[in-house]
Protein backbone atom coordinates (compact mmCIF):
# COMPACT_ATOMS: atom_id res chain seq x y z
CA UNK A 1 0.00 0.00 0.00
CA UNK A 2 3.07 2.23 0.40
CA UNK A 3 4.18 1.70 -2.80
CA UNK A 4 1.21 1.03 -5.21
CA UNK A 5 -1.36 3.33 -5.41
CA UNK A 6 -3.83 0.42 -6.61
CA UNK A 7 -3.35 -1.68 -3.86
CA UNK A 8 -4.44 1.05 -1.26
CA UNK A 9 -7.00 2.33 -3.08
CA UNK A 10 -8.63 -0.96 -3.04
CA UNK A 11 -8.00 -1.38 0.68
CA UNK A 12 -9.47 1.66 1.61
CA UNK A 13 -12.41 0.84 -0.54
CA UNK A 14 -12.68 -2.82 1.49
CA UNK A 15 -11.93 -4.58 -2.14
CA UNK A 16 -8.61 -6.24 -1.03
CA UNK A 17 -7.86 -9.35 0.45
CA UNK A 18 -4.56 -10.44 1.96
CA UNK A 19 -2.93 -13.85 3.18
CA UNK A 20 -0.38 -16.74 2.68
CA UNK A 21 -0.59 -19.39 0.09
CA UNK A 22 -3.30 -22.06 1.95
CA UNK A 23 -5.21 -19.03 2.09
CA UNK A 24 -5.76 -18.37 -1.65
CA UNK A 25 -5.82 -22.02 -2.38
CA UNK A 26 -8.70 -22.40 -0.05
CA UNK A 27 -10.33 -19.35 -1.25
CA UNK A 28 -10.39 -20.29 -5.17
CA UNK A 29 -11.23 -24.24 -3.86
CA UNK A 30 -14.08 -22.84 -2.51
CA UNK A 31 -15.61 -20.84 -4.88
CA UNK A 32 -12.72 -17.26 -5.51
CA UNK A 33 -15.23 -14.33 -6.03
CA UNK A 34 -18.81 -16.73 -5.67
CA UNK A 35 -17.98 -16.95 -1.92
CA UNK A 36 -14.84 -18.82 -1.66
CA UNK A 37 -13.93 -19.09 1.80
CA UNK A 38 -10.45 -16.80 3.17
CA UNK A 39 -9.33 -18.60 5.90
CA UNK A 40 -6.11 -19.74 7.25
CA UNK A 41 -4.31 -22.20 9.93
CA UNK A 42 -2.71 -21.49 12.84
CA UNK A 43 0.27 -23.02 11.18
CA UNK A 44 0.50 -20.78 8.54
CA UNK A 45 -0.84 -17.69 10.79
CA UNK A 46 2.07 -18.29 12.66
CA UNK A 47 4.77 -17.98 9.82
CA UNK A 48 3.30 -14.26 8.90
CA UNK A 49 4.90 -12.99 12.29
CA UNK A 50 1.65 -11.30 12.91
CA UNK A 51 -0.36 -13.64 14.94
CA UNK A 52 -0.07 -13.52 18.54
CA UNK A 53 1.48 -17.29 19.90
CA UNK A 54 -0.25 -16.99 23.24
CA UNK A 55 -4.14 -15.89 21.66
CA UNK A 56 -3.60 -17.42 18.28
CA UNK A 57 -4.86 -14.28 16.77
CA UNK A 58 -3.50 -11.32 14.71
CA UNK A 59 -1.63 -9.16 17.15
CA UNK A 60 -3.52 -5.78 17.05
CA UNK A 61 -0.12 -4.03 18.46
CA UNK A 62 1.88 -5.48 15.31
CA UNK A 63 -1.36 -5.06 13.09
CA UNK A 64 -1.24 -1.00 14.05
CA UNK A 65 2.09 -0.60 13.89
CA UNK A 66 2.42 -2.00 9.77
CA UNK A 67 -0.81 0.30 9.29
CA UNK A 68 -2.83 -3.69 8.43
CA UNK A 69 -6.85 -3.41 9.00
CA UNK A 70 -7.79 -7.33 10.41
CA UNK A 71 -10.51 -6.71 7.20
CA UNK A 72 -7.67 -8.11 4.60
CA UNK A 73 -6.74 -10.96 6.58
CA UNK A 74 -7.85 -14.65 6.49
CA UNK A 75 -9.22 -16.22 9.43
CA UNK A 76 -7.23 -17.90 11.97
CA UNK A 77 -8.87 -21.36 12.16
CA UNK A 78 -7.56 -24.86 13.51
CA UNK A 79 -5.52 -27.07 11.38
CA UNK A 80 -8.07 -29.84 11.34
CA UNK A 81 -11.25 -29.15 10.82
CA UNK A 82 -14.23 -28.93 7.94
CA UNK A 83 -13.60 -25.81 6.77
CA UNK A 84 -16.17 -25.59 3.94
CA UNK A 85 -16.17 -28.06 0.47
CA UNK A 86 -14.91 -28.10 -3.07
CA UNK A 87 -16.84 -26.14 -5.56
CA UNK A 88 -14.34 -26.69 -8.72
CA UNK A 89 -13.62 -29.51 -10.37
CA UNK A 90 -15.20 -33.43 -10.49
CA UNK A 91 -14.14 -33.75 -6.80
CA UNK A 92 -16.91 -30.96 -6.34
CA UNK A 93 -18.72 -31.63 -2.85
CA UNK A 94 -15.61 -32.97 -1.23
CA UNK A 95 -14.76 -31.32 1.98
CA UNK A 96 -11.71 -29.76 2.72
CA UNK A 97 -10.70 -30.86 6.57
CA UNK A 98 -7.16 -29.97 7.31
CA UNK A 99 -4.15 -27.04 6.46
CA UNK A 100 -1.09 -26.89 7.52
CA UNK A 101 2.46 -25.38 7.37
CA UNK A 102 5.22 -27.49 5.39
CA UNK A 103 7.51 -28.12 7.93
CA UNK A 104 4.91 -28.68 10.57
CA UNK A 105 2.91 -31.27 7.94
CA UNK A 106 6.29 -32.84 8.18
CA UNK A 107 6.52 -32.86 11.90
CA UNK A 108 3.22 -34.39 11.91
CA UNK A 109 3.96 -36.82 9.29
CA UNK A 110 6.87 -38.20 11.83
CA UNK A 111 4.01 -38.93 14.18
CA UNK A 112 6.20 -36.29 16.95
CA UNK A 113 3.04 -36.22 19.32
CA UNK A 114 5.01 -36.32 22.35
CA UNK A 115 6.96 -33.33 23.86
CA UNK A 116 10.90 -33.48 22.82
CA UNK A 117 10.21 -35.91 19.50
CA UNK A 118 12.51 -34.33 16.86
CA UNK A 119 12.69 -34.39 12.84
CA UNK A 120 15.03 -33.28 10.22
CA UNK A 121 13.99 -32.79 6.74
CA UNK A 122 17.42 -32.35 4.68
CA UNK A 123 16.42 -31.07 1.37
CA UNK A 124 17.86 -27.64 -0.06
CA UNK A 125 18.67 -26.28 3.16
CA UNK A 126 17.52 -28.31 6.29
CA UNK A 127 14.79 -27.63 8.68
CA UNK A 128 14.68 -28.90 12.63
CA UNK A 129 11.42 -29.58 14.54
CA UNK A 130 10.93 -30.09 18.17
CA UNK A 131 7.68 -30.35 19.91
CA UNK A 132 7.66 -28.71 23.08
CA UNK A 133 3.99 -28.96 23.99
CA UNK A 134 1.26 -26.75 24.23
CA UNK A 135 3.18 -24.23 25.60
CA UNK A 136 5.26 -21.34 24.21
CA UNK A 137 8.61 -21.13 24.93
CA UNK A 138 11.41 -18.72 24.07
CA UNK A 139 14.73 -19.65 22.45
CA UNK A 140 17.54 -17.49 21.56
CA UNK A 141 18.51 -18.33 18.18
CA UNK A 142 15.68 -20.07 17.21
CA UNK A 143 12.10 -19.23 15.97
CA UNK A 144 8.93 -20.46 17.95
CA UNK A 145 6.23 -21.68 16.12
CA UNK A 146 2.59 -23.20 16.19
CA UNK A 147 3.26 -27.07 15.07
CA UNK A 148 -0.22 -27.94 14.77
CA UNK A 149 -3.90 -27.30 16.63
CA UNK A 150 -6.72 -30.29 16.19
CA UNK A 151 -10.16 -28.81 16.51
CA UNK A 152 -11.24 -27.30 19.69
CA UNK A 153 -7.92 -28.90 21.50
CA UNK A 154 -5.09 -26.69 22.60
CA UNK A 155 -2.20 -25.88 19.92
CA UNK A 156 0.86 -27.81 19.98
CA UNK A 157 3.70 -25.42 19.85
CA UNK A 158 7.48 -26.27 18.59
CA UNK A 159 10.83 -24.76 18.42
CA UNK A 160 12.40 -24.34 14.81
CA UNK A 161 16.12 -24.08 13.40
CA UNK A 162 16.91 -23.99 9.59
CA UNK A 163 20.20 -24.42 8.12
CA UNK A 164 20.64 -22.35 4.85
CA UNK A 165 23.01 -25.05 2.78
CA UNK A 166 22.46 -28.62 2.52
CA UNK A 167 21.29 -29.83 -0.78
CA UNK A 168 22.04 -26.64 -2.39
CA UNK A 169 25.83 -26.86 -0.86
CA UNK A 170 26.01 -29.97 -2.95
CA UNK A 171 24.42 -28.83 -5.96
CA UNK A 172 27.39 -25.95 -5.98
CA UNK A 173 29.49 -28.79 -5.79
CA UNK A 174 28.44 -30.59 -8.79
CA UNK A 175 28.43 -27.25 -10.76
CA UNK A 176 32.12 -27.13 -10.15
CA UNK A 177 32.08 -30.18 -11.76
CA UNK A 178 32.17 -33.00 -9.22
CA UNK A 179 29.14 -35.62 -8.95
CA UNK A 180 28.62 -35.46 -5.10
CA UNK A 181 25.78 -37.43 -4.90
CA UNK A 182 27.67 -40.60 -6.62
CA UNK A 183 30.95 -39.38 -4.25
CA UNK A 184 29.13 -39.52 -1.35
CA UNK A 185 28.63 -43.02 -0.91
CA UNK A 186 32.33 -43.74 -1.63
CA UNK A 187 33.52 -41.30 0.64
CA UNK A 188 34.63 -42.27 3.99
CA UNK A 189 36.87 -39.59 5.73
CA UNK A 190 37.35 -35.44 4.83
CA UNK A 191 40.95 -36.37 5.52
CA UNK A 192 41.70 -32.26 7.42
CA UNK A 193 39.41 -30.68 5.46
CA UNK A 194 36.43 -28.93 6.77
CA UNK A 195 33.96 -27.00 5.26
CA UNK A 196 31.82 -23.80 6.24
CA UNK A 197 29.00 -23.84 3.32
CA UNK A 198 27.61 -20.49 4.48
CA UNK A 199 27.32 -19.72 0.67
CA UNK A 200 24.60 -17.24 1.10
CA UNK A 201 25.14 -16.26 5.01
CA UNK A 202 23.94 -18.57 8.14
CA UNK A 203 20.70 -19.19 9.71
CA UNK A 204 19.96 -20.51 12.60
CA UNK A 205 21.76 -20.17 15.74
CA UNK A 206 23.62 -17.45 14.28
CA UNK A 207 21.94 -15.15 11.37
CA UNK A 208 25.20 -14.29 10.31
CA UNK A 209 23.97 -13.52 6.31
CA UNK A 210 27.56 -11.33 6.24
CA UNK A 211 29.30 -14.56 6.99
CA UNK A 212 30.34 -16.77 3.40
CA UNK A 213 31.17 -20.15 2.60
CA UNK A 214 35.66 -21.43 3.40
CA UNK A 215 37.03 -24.61 2.98
CA UNK A 216 40.55 -25.37 5.06
CA UNK A 217 42.55 -27.73 5.31
CA UNK A 218 42.92 -28.31 1.84
CA UNK A 219 46.56 -30.34 0.62
CA UNK A 220 47.80 -32.04 -2.11
CA UNK A 221 46.32 -35.24 -1.08
CA UNK A 222 42.68 -33.61 -0.96
CA UNK A 223 40.54 -35.66 -3.22
CA UNK A 224 36.84 -35.08 -4.41
CA UNK A 225 35.65 -37.29 -2.24
CA UNK A 226 37.59 -35.37 1.22
CA UNK A 227 35.48 -32.05 -0.26
CA UNK A 228 32.59 -34.10 -0.70
CA UNK A 229 32.69 -35.32 2.92
CA UNK A 230 33.79 -32.07 4.30
CA UNK A 231 30.35 -30.63 3.37
CA UNK A 232 28.93 -33.68 5.12
CA UNK A 233 30.29 -33.22 8.39
CA UNK A 234 29.07 -29.21 8.20
CA UNK A 235 25.55 -30.56 7.43
CA UNK A 236 25.39 -33.11 10.29
CA UNK A 237 27.54 -30.36 12.59
CA UNK A 238 25.02 -27.26 12.36
CA UNK A 239 21.76 -30.27 12.98
CA UNK A 240 23.81 -31.32 16.19
CA UNK A 241 24.51 -27.72 17.14
CA UNK A 242 20.75 -26.95 17.09
CA UNK A 243 19.54 -29.80 19.06
CA UNK A 244 22.17 -28.87 21.31
CA UNK A 245 20.96 -25.46 21.57
CA UNK A 246 17.37 -26.75 22.02
CA UNK A 247 18.13 -29.02 24.80
CA UNK A 248 19.97 -26.33 26.48
CA UNK A 249 17.67 -23.68 26.63
CA UNK A 250 14.50 -25.72 26.71
CA UNK A 251 15.55 -28.11 28.98
CA UNK A 252 14.30 -31.22 26.93
CA UNK A 253 16.09 -34.59 26.12
CA UNK A 254 16.07 -35.47 22.43
CA UNK A 255 16.23 -39.32 22.36
CA UNK A 256 16.20 -40.23 18.41
CA UNK A 257 15.79 -38.11 15.35
CA UNK A 258 13.66 -38.53 12.79
CA UNK A 259 14.51 -37.90 9.03
CA UNK A 260 13.27 -37.15 5.88
CA UNK A 261 14.14 -35.11 2.72
CA UNK A 262 15.57 -36.09 -0.65
CA UNK A 263 19.18 -36.02 1.10
CA UNK A 264 18.02 -38.97 4.07
CA UNK A 265 18.66 -41.02 0.81
CA UNK A 266 22.21 -41.35 1.82
CA UNK A 267 23.48 -43.89 3.85
CA UNK A 268 26.35 -42.30 4.45
CA UNK A 269 24.65 -38.95 5.77
CA UNK A 270 22.45 -40.27 8.18
CA UNK A 271 24.69 -42.92 10.08
CA UNK A 272 27.32 -39.82 10.11
CA UNK A 273 24.66 -37.84 11.94
CA UNK A 274 23.98 -41.06 14.28
CA UNK A 275 27.77 -41.16 14.96
CA UNK A 276 28.42 -37.21 15.67
CA UNK A 277 24.82 -36.75 17.48
CA UNK A 278 25.40 -39.65 19.48
CA UNK A 279 21.91 -41.05 18.81
CA UNK A 280 19.56 -43.14 16.50
CA UNK A 281 18.80 -41.61 13.53
CA UNK A 282 15.53 -43.40 12.30
CA UNK A 283 14.28 -42.82 8.48
CA UNK A 284 11.00 -44.46 7.79
CA UNK A 285 9.86 -45.83 4.71
CA UNK A 286 7.32 -43.57 3.66
CA UNK A 287 9.52 -40.81 2.71
CA UNK A 288 6.98 -37.86 1.51
CA UNK A 289 6.02 -37.43 5.25
CA UNK A 290 4.86 -33.76 4.41
CA UNK A 291 2.43 -35.08 2.18
CA UNK A 292 1.21 -37.78 4.81
CA UNK A 293 1.31 -35.22 7.48
CA UNK A 294 -1.70 -33.20 5.43
CA UNK A 295 -3.31 -36.08 4.79
CA UNK A 296 -3.41 -36.96 8.70
CA UNK A 297 -4.90 -33.67 9.59
CA UNK A 298 -7.13 -33.74 7.01
CA UNK A 299 -8.36 -37.13 8.32
CA UNK A 300 -8.31 -36.16 12.35
CA UNK A 301 -10.67 -33.13 10.98
CA UNK A 302 -13.21 -35.40 8.80
CA UNK A 303 -13.09 -37.62 12.16
CA UNK A 304 -11.55 -40.85 10.13
CA UNK A 305 -8.90 -40.52 13.63
CA UNK A 306 -10.15 -39.31 16.31
CA UNK A 307 -6.89 -39.32 17.88
CA UNK A 308 -2.82 -39.90 17.24
CA UNK A 309 -0.62 -42.60 18.82
CA UNK A 310 2.58 -43.28 17.17
CA UNK A 311 3.40 -46.72 15.97
CA UNK A 312 7.01 -47.66 15.66
CA UNK A 313 5.92 -51.48 14.06
CA UNK A 314 5.72 -49.29 10.73
CA UNK A 315 8.75 -50.00 8.44
CA UNK A 316 11.85 -47.99 9.68
CA UNK A 317 15.41 -47.34 8.69
CA UNK A 318 17.86 -46.83 11.86
CA UNK A 319 21.17 -46.13 12.18
CA UNK A 320 23.35 -46.45 15.33
CA UNK A 321 26.10 -44.37 16.46
CA UNK A 322 29.48 -46.37 15.71
CA UNK A 323 32.38 -43.93 17.40
CA UNK A 324 32.97 -43.36 20.76
CA UNK A 325 31.18 -40.28 22.48
CA UNK A 326 34.63 -39.31 22.63
CA UNK A 327 35.64 -38.76 19.59
CA UNK A 328 32.08 -37.51 18.05
CA UNK A 329 32.52 -34.71 20.99
CA UNK A 330 36.05 -33.78 19.92
CA UNK A 331 35.29 -33.59 16.24
CA UNK A 332 32.31 -31.66 16.77
CA UNK A 333 33.94 -29.27 18.67
CA UNK A 334 37.22 -28.72 16.58
CA UNK A 335 34.06 -27.56 13.54
CA UNK A 336 32.80 -25.48 16.18
CA UNK A 337 36.24 -24.17 16.60
CA UNK A 338 37.05 -23.63 12.91
CA UNK A 339 33.41 -21.97 12.38
CA UNK A 340 34.25 -19.16 15.09
CA UNK A 341 37.77 -18.29 13.81
CA UNK A 342 36.26 -18.60 10.13
CA UNK A 343 33.38 -16.00 11.10
CA UNK A 344 36.35 -13.87 12.74
CA UNK A 345 38.21 -13.64 9.88
CA UNK A 346 34.73 -13.10 7.96
CA UNK A 347 34.26 -9.76 10.59
CA UNK A 348 37.89 -8.71 10.36
CA UNK A 349 37.92 -8.67 6.52
CA UNK A 350 34.79 -6.68 6.28
CA UNK A 351 36.01 -4.35 8.89
CA UNK A 352 39.38 -3.91 6.58
CA UNK A 353 37.97 -4.02 3.22
CA UNK A 354 36.85 -0.14 2.36
CA UNK A 355 33.31 0.77 1.49
CA UNK A 356 32.53 1.01 -2.43
CA UNK A 357 32.66 4.82 -2.38
CA UNK A 358 35.13 5.21 -0.20
CA UNK A 359 37.33 2.97 -2.47
CA UNK A 360 36.07 5.61 -5.41
CA UNK A 361 37.15 9.00 -3.87
CA UNK A 362 41.01 8.66 -5.26
CA UNK A 363 39.51 8.14 -8.69
CA UNK A 364 36.92 10.78 -8.34
CA UNK A 365 39.67 13.05 -7.01
CA UNK A 366 42.31 12.77 -9.74
CA UNK A 367 39.79 12.72 -12.04
CA UNK A 368 38.36 15.98 -10.77
CA UNK A 369 41.75 17.66 -10.61
CA UNK A 370 42.97 16.96 -13.74
CA UNK A 371 39.84 17.87 -15.38
CA UNK A 372 40.87 21.54 -13.07
CA UNK A 373 44.30 21.63 -14.33
CA UNK A 374 43.02 21.43 -18.16
CA UNK A 375 40.61 24.50 -17.36
CA UNK A 376 43.03 26.27 -16.24
CA UNK A 377 45.49 25.85 -18.81
CA UNK A 378 43.01 26.51 -21.36
CA UNK A 379 41.78 29.92 -19.59
CA UNK A 380 45.42 30.90 -19.17
CA UNK A 381 46.22 30.72 -23.08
Amino acid sequence: QDNVPEIREKMEQNQLLFGTVDSWLIWNLTGATQGGLHITDVSNASRTMLMNLSTLNWDPFLLRFFNIPTSILPQIRSSAEVYGKLKVSKLRGVPISGCLGDQQAALLGQQCMQTGQTKATYGTGCFLLTNIGKMPVTVKGLLTTVAFKFGNDGAYFAIEGSIGQAGSALNLLESWGLDPFKLMESASSSSGVMALPAFSGMLAPRWRPDVRGIFSGISDYTTPQHIVYSVLEAIIFQVTELIHCIENEVGIKVTDLLVDGGLSHSQTLLQLQADILGRDVIRPSMAETTALGAAMAAGRGIGVWPAFKRQDTLALDRFTPAISLDEAEFRYKTWKDFVEKSISQNSEEKRESPEPVQESIPGSIFIFSSFLIWMLSHVQN
